[in-house]
């Protein structure tokens, strides 16, 4: 008997894997960007709600599409149906190119530079951020008990990072004072939001990690949708919270001049020693980021090549600890490459661009799979999207509108991430025929 995933994740375990997904560094910087864009304290929560209601709608959409669809991968699984295999695979190729691996390799080299910088190692931080991928890679290569035990942990110290942001709100004195920043956009608040809205959604992104552990989720169909959206409601309250204490012990004028405002509003609570916690604070977000995109994503290439389209390598489940450890290495080893060679705003420009033309296609995919769903069926399933189609609709407007956006300021790297996606073609088209050429010939 082949060797397969074990059931082992539960609510819990969902919904903390869906905050160690979303709550990334971006956290620590995005306020600051925000109150650039949109300098008036109310609208600027508002701002963060409205992103934060955008991603629940979201969290609707691959809630009732795993639900739906509790068996495969996920998003490749959704794609393949939805419209054809070849666009699952682009899901799989971009993710291994691009938008995943990116995400693991920028957020590696952030953690490299702050951990050099904490502990006063004479390192360059590219070895740091290849051992640090690394470590958490075999961790993962361990078992998921294991690798989801890692990512929990730090999870749970991100929270608390980010509680002691939510405290300096009550401890702290404000700061005042700043130079006067412009008025909002010409055109007025509304086009300033929408502007504002871009990194605020970003910020908000990568929960659909969670429905690559269908296979290792018990009862699928309930639990992940409730520990999406439990998971996004999270991080909704954990965002807004922060935002709200940087909004007042900063002052929205001196926010939108700190380049990492959580470390200026935790040394007005402490003193210098903030700036030591901030640091802290950012090497654990970002390192839990790597643990879960490490514990969650090679399941698709393990998926990919369950299916002949990729390398029958990578499709192995070790019978001992019951991981796809061919699949956690390769992910492993394209990250590593990209972190020494590529550097972060690259990494982060591509990377959304890529992202958010596949969240995209997952809201339109729900929309074709409840069309190709008997009545039956639709009664049967314990999950609908609250508010679909308008819930749906708006998700899929918000996630292209991310992506047009992306390449109008960033065209060659929009450019470069439209070129990966596209390069699934030929390769698609490579692994069928070489599927075809494998298979004995029946005389």
């Amino acid at each position: 008997m082949r060797p397969g995933l074990q059931r082992l994740l539960g609510l819990s375990d969902i919904a903390l894997i869906v905050v160690g997904s979303v709550i990334g560094s971006g956290i620590f910087r995005t306020p600051s960007v925000v109150a650039q864009r949109l300098p008036i304290p109310g609208l600027m929560l508002a701002a963060w709600v409205i992103g934060g209601a955008i991603a629940l709608c979201g969290a609707f959409v691959l809630g009732e599409l795993a639900a739906r669809r509790p068996g495969g991968c996920g998003p490749y699984a959704y794609l393949s149906e939805a419209f054809h295999p070849i666009v699952g695979f682009a899901y799989g190729w971009a993710a291994l190119l691009a938008s995943f691996t990116g995400g693991i390799a920028a957020a590696a080299v952030i953690f490299a530079g702050y951990f050099v910088s904490l502990t006063g190692f004479r390192f360059a931080p590219a070895p740091v951020a290849i051992i640090g991928i690394a470590a958490v890679a075999i961790v993962n290569a361990l078992g998921v008990r294991q690798g989801n035990g890692l990512q929990f942990s730090l999870t749970v110290l991100k929270i608390v990072a980010l509680a002691a942001v939510i405290a300096a709100a009550f401890f702290a004195h404000p700061i005042a004072g700043g130079n006067p920043i412009p008025p909002v956009s010409p055109l007025g608040w509304p086009a300033a939001l929408g502007v504002a809205l871009i990194p605020i959604l970003f910020s908000y992104n990568g929960a659909m990690v969670a429905n690559f552990m269908v296979a290792e989720s018990k009862d699928v169909a309930k639990t992940l949708p409730r520990g999406l959206i439990l998971g996004i409601a999270c991080v909704v309250v954990l965002y807004v919270l922060v935002n709200a204490s940087c909004v007042h012990v900063l002052g929205i004028a001196r926010l939108a001049q700190t380049e990492v405002p959580v470390s200026a509003v935790l040394r007005a609570w402490v003193g210098t020693i903030g700036g030591s916690l901030a640091s802290l604070a950012v090497v654990i977000v970002t390192l839990g980021f790597v643990s879960n995109r490490m514990l969650t994503v090679p399941r698709l290439y393990q998926a990919m090549a369950q299916d002949g389209l990729f390398f029958p390598q990578v499709a192995r489940i070790s019978p001992r600890t019951h991981a796809p450890i061919v699949a956690i290495m390769l992910q492993a080893a394209v990250a590593m490459l990209i972190a020494s060679r590529v550097g972060y705003g690259e990494i982060l420009n591509y990377v959304v661009a890529t992202f958010y033309i596949f969240n995209g296609l997952l809201a339109l995919a729900l929309f074709v799979i409840r069309a190709k769903d008997s009545a039956a069926d639709m009664r049967a399933k314990p999950f609908r999207a609250p508010g679909h189609p308008y819930t749906t609709a708006i998700y899929l407007v918000a996630s292209w509108g991310v992506a047009i956006a992306t390449c109008v300021v960033y065209p060659r790297d929009g450019l470069m991430g439209l070129a990966i996606v596209l390069s699934a073609v030929p390769a698609y088209l490579l692994w069928k025929w070489l599927a075809r050429r494998s298979k004995p010939v029946v005389t």
